[in-house]
């Protein structure tokens, strides 16, 4: 069976949510390949890179693969400044072999794109049968929302369940990466302009890469 060997390098560890994302957009333009997903965790080198430029050629160097995932949240500077400063920490990696790279920048951040499902939400927080509240907001909004992580830490919250003692012990960030991996069909997301040139990205990359 052909391979596809992916790398993310992200902002920071909780972005690794964004993997079952790529997978299962990977999949959709790769039905019969296998998708080998790497994280790349410079966090854990004695004297991690900050330059981005650097991260990408130390996260290349050790987590080779076919296609580079280049992860960084818009907030308030935009989708086009954000592509535009991986593009340039990408021109000054000369001399070297460097792999397709796609950009993957949500509007505003990761957890953006992880309100879609409620019922992954309530599950995530140990509550699949919950009764309460959660006021998630509407796909056609979500770009919009100043703080997507502080608030889907707080829906976890109410979704959990938890009062008291329990209440304070409940970790949400921990529970942000299950969400993702919950969903199944992260199509309703195409409602957005961000995802929407990710996926358009993926189909460029997916019929120029030779997979192995």
């Amino acid at each position: 069976m052909a391979e596809l060997r992916y790398t993310l390098l992200a902002e920071g560890r909780s972005d690794r949510a964004l993997l079952p994302i790529l997978d299962w957009l990977l999949k959709l333009q790769l039905p019969d390949v296998a998708i080998q997903a790497d994280f790349a965790d410079l966090s854990r080198l004695p004297h991690p890179p900050k330059e981005l430029s650097e991260r990408i050629r130390t996260s290349v160097e050790l987590y080779p693969c076919d296609v580079l995932f280049v992860h960084r949240d818009a907030d308030n500077q935009g989708w086009e400044q954000r592509q535009q400063e991986i593009r340039s920490a990408l021109a000054k990696l000369v001399g070297g072999a460097m792999p397709p790279t796609v950009c993957v920048i949500p509007i505003r951040m990761t957890e953006t794109w992880l309100f879609l499902s409620e019922a992954a939400i309530r599950q995530a927080a140990s509550c699949p049968q919950g009764r309460d509240n959660l006021e998630i907001p509407p796909l056609g909004r979500l770009e919009a929302i100043a703080d997507p992580k502080s608030l889907l830490e707080t829906i976890l919250k109410t979704a959990s369940g938890c009062t008291g003692r329990r209440l304070k012990t409940f970790r949400p960030r921990e529970r942000i990466q299950r969400i993702a991996e919950l969903i199944e069909d992260f199509s309703p997301l195409r409602q957005l302009e961000a995802f929407q040139r990710l996926e358009a990205d993926i189909k460029d990359v997916c019929g120029t890469t030779p997979t192995i």
